[in-house]
């Protein structure tokens, strides 16, 4: 039994966990924020990792979650597995990417997440697995945009988009990632959630240049605790988020337990300035594993 089944949230109704803007809405209504966190399908023997994090999250009254699935989809059935035994149980949101996809491959995709019950999916282009790395020229959809208008024009599912406080790998500023979130919120996105990153300052600037096109979608943070400081470091890196110096080497040359605690108040203390700012709510990528998901959670005053 999680220590976490005690929420100083006020429950949502039906009506107001019918869609993720909804929940938002609510929250704010009430002067609170939205908690929710980021799962993946689990690799062969890990399952009763997953499904004992899942029912921790469920004990903790998350407000929604979200399935990621690998690049180029490489393990979308299993993704699609997850969905199918989440979504009656919780508000899910399935991520959809364009890379190597077809208009026809991504409307069955579509389909098959209706037809599970996942009520909104995450827009993205996505990454070229290792091995096809023309992935994404070989696919008929080359862009997030070009998702969003398709989910729109064949569903009603909720449309969420990806949104990147220290800017996109590709884009040449923050001002020109404003302009493309103001398209995609044109396009029918309704909500956005952040990528990895490390300071505040980013979170904020972000919404600043946001604010200046009239991109006005509500932006949720995704923070993942630092409990382990070779995977962070590693997590980093593939989404090129910048790690604080000083942070990083205090990871890198302490032992394991002080490493934690000292990621662990790092990112605890980020959160909370986060909620602070006006975020929303937090979207926390738990690697499958809800202990320390759970202690951020807590720390921040969410649970």
């Amino acid at each position: 039994m999680s220590q976490y089944e005690t929420s100083n949230r006020t429950p949502l109704t039906a009506k107001q966990s019918a869609s993720v803007y909804r929940v938002l809405q609510s929250r704010a209504a009430m002067g609170q924020k939205a908690l929710s966190f980021e799962l993946f399908p689990p690799r062969e023997g890990a399952e009763d990792q997953l499904w004992s994090t899942f029912q921790a999250l469920l004990d903790a009254k998350a407000d929604f979650i979200s399935v990621t699935y690998g690049a180029g989809g490489s393990n979308q059935e299993k993704s699609f597995e997850v969905l199918e035994r989440m979504a009656p149980e919780i508000l899910t949101i399935g991520h959809l990417t364009c890379i190597g996809a077809s208009r026809q491959s991504t409307h069955d995709t579509i389909k098959r997440f209706e037809q599970a019950g996942v009520r909104a999916v995450l827009a993205l282009r996505g990454d070229a697995p290792k091995d096809r790395p023309n992935a994404l020229a070989d696919g008929e959809l080359k862009t997030a945009l070009e998702l969003v208008e398709l989910v729109r024009e064949e569903t009603s599912l909720e449309v969420g988009v990806a949104a990147f406080p220290e800017g996109h790998i590709e884009s040449p500023s923050l001002a020109h990632d404003a302009r493309v979130l103001q398209m995609k919120q044109a396009a029918g996105a309704a909500f956005a959630v952040t990528q990895l990153f490390f300071g505040v300052g980013f979170y904020t600037d972000m919404l600043a240049q946001a604010d200046k096109v009239g991109a006005t979608l509500p932006i949720v943070p995704g923070l993942m605790p630092v409990s382990n400081a070779k995977q962070l470091l590693r997590m980093a890196d593939m989404s090129g988020a910048a790690v604080p110096t000083e942070l990083a080497h205090q990871l890198e040359t302490a032992d394991e337990v002080t490493a934690r605690r000292i990621g662990m108040d790092y990112t605890i203390a980020l959160g909370k300035q986060l909620l602070e700012a006006g975020a929303p709510g937090l979207h926390i990528f738990t690697l499958n594993r809800s202990e320390a998901a759970l202690e951020l959670a807590a720390g921040v005053g969410l649970l």
